[in-house]
């Protein structure tokens, strides 16, 4: 049974709306939930994620943020394999995770302690984009509109 919905259709008949359908497909994929996460709001436009990542060590991680998309690759070492394993239940498998960051939304610091991943969020609205306020300039007398004087009124 197919699960997953085809926008192709919509795709032909629309313009500029690659990017809408892309964050549709993609959110319809299947997760399986490896490393699990949370978001948490700090404060009014800062935000922060954090993922628990047992068994990896920093240099085993890596955090790029690109445009409105925030990509956590984790990728465990040879050398973590060490010994025989009787029961394996610290999941270190390679994984990455892509999260969908909302416009002017900027990745901060990334810090690791105790198994998790804090990785922070702020929304940075630029001032080009803030709303302000214009004053309306006016008179204390409106302001009269003449026509062009005609000369034959005038000869008169």
């Amino acid at each position: 049974m197919r699960t997953n919905f085809d926008f192709t259709p919509y795709r032909r008949s629309t313009v500029g709306f690659d990017r809408l359908f892309n964050l549709l497909e993609a959110g319809a994929r299947e997760d399986d939930g490896h490393p699990p996460f949370d978001i948490l709001k700090d404060g009014e436009g800062s935000y922060r994620i954090t993922i628990a990542l047992a068994g990896f060590r920093p240099e085993e991680i890596e955090v790029v943020a690109q445009q409105n998309q925030l990509v956590v690759t984790g990728k465990p070492s040879e050398e973590a394999a060490r010994g025989t394993h009787i029961h394996r239940g610290i999941a270190t498998r390679s994984f990455e995770r892509r999260f969908q960051l909302a416009d002017f939304v900027e990745a901060g610091e990334a810090t690791f302690a105790n198994g998790l991943l804090s990785i922070a969020l702020k929304r940075v609205v630029p001032e080009a984009m803030k709303p302000r306020k214009i004053a309306i300039a006016g008179s204390s007398s409106a302001a009269r509109i003449e026509a062009p004087r005609d000369q034959a009124r005038e000869a008169a």
